[in-house]
Parts: C-alpha cells; sequence; structure tokens
C-alpha cells in the first residue's frame, strides 16, 4: 500500500508537471491539452515502459544456454526472494551495471552489461542481481520505469515549448515565450527532482534487502565499488542519449558529460558501502555467500577491472 500510495503521488506530481508546462505555452486550452496527454502517457507508460526502457539499451534477451550458472544464480534468488524468476537481457556495454524493470514481480526483467558480467566475480554479479531483485520484491520497478518515461516525456514536451512555443502576441499564452523558455529550462529540472527523491532512499533499502537475498553484503559492497570506479570512466551513449533513465541503474551510468550527471539520482557509493560492510561485520560474513566464489559457465571467468 505505501508503494503505491508512492506511485500515485508520483504520477500526480508528473501529471501537474504537464498541467503547468501547457498553462504556461499555451493557457487553458494548452493545460487541458496536457493533461490528456499526461493521461494517455501515464497509461501507456504502466503497460508499456519496461519493453521501452529495455529498448532504449538494445537489451535482448539471454538464453539460458549462454550462461547456465547466471540462470541457476537468479532462480536461486527468486525462490529465496519469493517471486517468479524473472527475465533476464544484455545490454552489450562495457560499463559495468544493472537495472530492473516490469509493472510487478509476474513481468519483472532484470537487465545487466557485457562490461558487469565480464569485469565482477561471479559472486559480485549474483549480489548485483540480488540488489535488483529486491526493486522488484518492493514494486520499485513500477514507480522508477513509470517514472523514467514520464520525465522524458516532460524533456519532450520542454523541448516542444523552446522550438514551437507561442509567440509573444499570442493571448493564449500568459506568459507568451518567455513562458516557452520557463517550460524548456524547468520542467527537465523538476522532473528529475521527483525522480531523484525517490530513488536515494530507495537504493538503501534495496543494498539491505539484495544483500539478505543473496545472503553476501560484503560481495555487493565490492561490486559496487567497482562498478563507480569503471561508470566514471566509460561513457554508455545510450543513458547519455536518455538521462531520464539514469536512475533505473544500481549505479548512475552517466559518466558527468552531461548538465543531468549533476542531478544524482543515487545516494553516495560510499555511504552503501559503509552500511554494507557494517551490516556484514554484524553477520559476521566476509565470504562469497552461499553460491561460492566461482560458478561454472561461459561468464564466469573473472577479469579484472
Amino acid at each position: 500500500m505505501t508503494n503505491l500510495l508512492r506511485t500515485g503521488t508520483l504520477l500526480a506530481v508528473l501529471t501537474a508537471l504537464f498541467m503547468g508546462a501547457g498553462w504556461l505555452v499555451g493557457g487553458t486550452t494548452g493545460m487541458i491539452i496536457a493533461l490528456a496527454f499526461a493521461v494517455a502517457t501515464n497509461l501507456f507508460a504502466y503497460w508499456n515502459a519496461d519493453r521501452l526502457v529495455l529498448a532504449a539499451y538494445g537489451a535482448r534477451p539471454i538464453a539460458e544456454a549462454e550462461a547456465p550458472w547466471l540462470y541457476e544464480a537468479v532462480a536461486a534468488l527468486a525462490q529465496r526472494a519469493a517471486i517468479p524468476m524473472p527475465r533476464l537481457y544484455l545490454i552489450e556495454s562495457a560499463q559495468p551495471n544493472a537495472f530492473a524493470t516490469g509493472r510487478n514481480p509476474a513481468h519483472a526483467a532484470v537487465a545487466v552489461t557485457r562490461g558487469l558480467l565480464g569485469a565482477l566475480e561471479p559472486a559480485e554479479v549474483v549480489a548485483v542481481i540480488g540488489h535488483e531483485l529486491s526493486h522488484v520484491v518492493h514494486r520499485d520497478t513500477l514507480t522508477m520505469t513509470v517514472a523514467a518515461t514520464i520525465a522524458g516525456a516532460i524533456g519532450m514536451l520542454a523541448n516542444f515549448a523552446f522550438f514551437l512555443g507561442p509567440r509573444d502576441d499570442d493571448r493564449e499564452a500568459p506568459l507568451g515565450m518567455l513562458g516557452a523558455l520557463l517550460v524548456a529550462i524547468l520542467a527537465p529540472v523538476a522532473a528529475l527532482l521527483v525522480q531523484m527523491a525517490i530513488s536515494r532512499t530507495r537504493e538503501y533499502e534495496a543494498d539491505r534487502r539484495g544483500a539478505e537475498i543473496s545472503g553476501d553484503p560484503q560481495s555487493l559492497a565490492s561490486a559496487l565499488r567497482k562498478i563507480e570506479a569503471m561508470a566514471r570512466r566509460t561513457m554508455v551513449p545510450d543513458a547519455e542519449r536518455n538521462p531520464a533513465t539514469a536512475h533505473l541503474f544500481i549505479i548512475n551510468p552517466l559518466n558527468g558529460a552531461r548538465l543531468a550527471s549533476l542531478f544524482a539520482t543515487h545516494p553516495a557509493t560510499s555511504e552503501r558501502v559503509r552500511r554494507l560492510e557494517a551490516m556484514a561485520a554484524a553477520r559476521g560474513s566476509g565470504g562469497a555467500g552461499p553460491w561460492g566464489a566461482s560458478p561454472s559457465g561461459p561468464w564466469g571467468a573473472h577479469r579484472t577491472a
């Protein structure tokens, strides 16, 4: 119920942003058009946001024969989390990263990058997927994926307002071209702030619950350190073109080349690592977890980052 309330609040805020932007650009008529567009976008996002996000990153399904150890590990994680086995996707990117999507556990998907599978130890990969399954368990995936879709739509509206906005003598637009300019500047910023507010606190909880699912907080801490170090020096063109999706990933995929990366969608990695290491110490666990250090399979070999 709490997650449903947060999702409803998020949709209400983003819808209000749509309506405010519509009013600035086209007055009452613009606000009504924006409301209709927002309702249509909300409905479309609920049913299709996961497919849109996966398509934006060129993700393809991973066949079980490609990575039997990965399927075995994810199936065990899903069983421990009491959710159905999610679909697995691969993103051809050198940056190690991952995200989960889907409107509910029955329609969940986990996408991992080629870099994640190549640069991390298998136990660290398993810990990362445990984190992502925590988002699925808590129904975060619906809120986070819908937020990405609608925030992207607000960015499109801002571009429309800037390039095709009203003239200064347009009586329907209360602020004329100034209103269009304000929409172009403020709407994407406001959408990113909403995303930031919902994402940062959820990452701590996903780390905690994900470490419980994998049974290996130390490997998750190690994975976060490696991912952040490589993300800083590895460009992900799809993420740079779609900054509204940055909050989906376990670590912000933007490498600082765009203004959007100034709006941090994740808490500090150092604090996340500190909490996980404290959790590991409290559990008296610093080992590789229930799957051992080296699951067998074509992606099981470790490659130093």
